[in-house]
């Protein structure tokens, strides 16, 4: 594992093309309630806390001279149940984004055609609507969604910059100053979601064969990269969106309306609202198209089940239909999937399981690593402590406690 190939420019356009997505929607209707310069805050801590955990999954990554995916390296080094666990919440995490993208899509979808068209369409219809055209899709293979995938992204990246571009006009500092760090918090487990990228971590290893210094490099910019991007469209939607009113931050959180809804009721018909519900219907279907496909091959390699040009429609079938049936009988799930899916998944899987992976290999197994991380014992246990408090957060928060 020592040629040199692949870019960190490739690799860091890699991480911040899975980060920036559906989830960025949420982020500042969730943010919003405690004020920008709280945000900010969270965002950095949320920021930090990934990187060290994915600089964790590198040294972990580091032992193996082979390929290897996440659940093997789990298995190595935590055993059986480590393996399962990690599995159990793959499939978890995989259903919980699937649930909220299907949720956001079909009351983006049905809003859309209200405001333009005055259809009042149910949001289930739309959401089933859009689970068979792109489903369909899904079962066609690899390669076609790989071709859609593109364009999409471009068409993501045009209407973020016409977004920000046009919006910046729109932007009041005086709703920049609301601050009300009470709610900081709450915003935790959303923002681990937003910078999930450490399922990419062994493909970067392969991408750059085996080079650690690069792939730090790449998983360092990659995340100031999603930083960034992030920062800008909270200015730009905090300094549009209010708190109060028929569209504000408040009301938009107990209606399941994402941020491109909520800029869109503040301004009407404008540019700036065309170009951000252009920029939520990119999001929301590169990401359930990556998540989708994701989890159909998760599957079927669970199942042992190989597939030729197109995939397999049993496993299409068991990837799309248990959270369809969720969003339509209970189709305000945007927000409350994407917590779950950071505040329990992700932050066990990308939060606990590295540290404890880590800790074992070199305190117990005394496994070798061409690179590890600063910190030694006192980063571990701060690292875990931290995921522990998001997760037992999150879990007061679903228990009502």
């Amino acid at each position: 594992m020592t040629a040199k190939k692949g870019s960190v420019l490739g690799g860091t356009l890699l991480i911040g093309g899975s980060c920036i997505g559906a989830g960025m929607l949420a982020l500042p209707i969730i943010t919003g309630l405690a004020g920008f310069v709280p945000a900010m805050v969270m965002f950095f801590c949320a920021w930090g806390f990934m990187t060290i955990t994915a600089l964790l999954m590198i040294e972990a990554n580091a032992w193996f001279k082979d390929k290897v995916n996440i659940i093997s390296m789990v298995g190595h080094s935590l055993g059986k149940w480590g393996r399962l666990i990690s599995w159990t919440l793959y499939l978890f995490l995989f259903y919980a984004l699937l649930v909220a993208y299907i949720s956001g899509s079909g009351n983006l979808a049905s809003t859309f055609l209200n405001w333009s068209f005055s259809w009042n369409i149910p949001i289930w219809i739309a959401s089933l609507f859009f689970v068979l055209l792109f489903g369909w899709l899904i079962f066609l293979g690899t390669r076609p969604v790989d071709l859609w995938n593109r364009v999409l992204m471009v068409g993501k990246i045009a209407t973020y910059l016409g977004m920000v571009f046009l919006g910046a006009a729109y932007v009041s500092p005086k709703l920049l100053s609301h601050f009300e760090p009470a709610y900081a918090v709450a915003s935790l487990p959303v923002l681990v979601i937003a910078f999930g990228f450490h399922n990419m971590i062994p493909t970067l290893f392969s991408y750059m064969g085996g080079d650690v210094k690069r792939v730090r490099l790449t998983i360092l910019s990659g995340g100031l990269f999603a930083l960034g991007i992030y920062i800008i469209w909270e200015i730009i939607v905090l300094g549009i969106v209010p708190l109060e009113g028929s569209s504000g931050i408040r009301e938009s959180l107990k209606g399941d309306k994402e941020a491109a809804q909520a800029v869109a009721g503040i301004l009407g018909s404008s540019w700036v609202s065309m170009f951000a519900q252009g920029l939520a219907f990119f999001a929301i279907l590169t990401s359930f198209l990556a998540q989708s496909l994701a989890l159909v091959h998760f599957l079927s390699d669970g199942f042992k089940i190989k597939s030729q040009n197109r995939e397999n429609i049993k496993m299409c079938a068991l990837a799309l239909l248990p959270p369809l049936i969720l969003s339509v009988i209970y189709p305000q799930l945007f927000f409350t999937a994407l917590n779950f899916a950071g505040g329990v998944c992700a932050v066990v899987l990308f939060g606990v399981i590295p540290v404890c992976m880590v800790w074992k290999g070199r305190y117990t197994k005394q496994l070798s690593s061409p690179y590890q991380v600063f910190g030694g014992k006192s980063l571990l246990v701060i690292i875990f402590l931290f995921a522990v408090f998001v997760l037992g957060f999150q879990l007061s928060s679903m228990l009502g406690l």
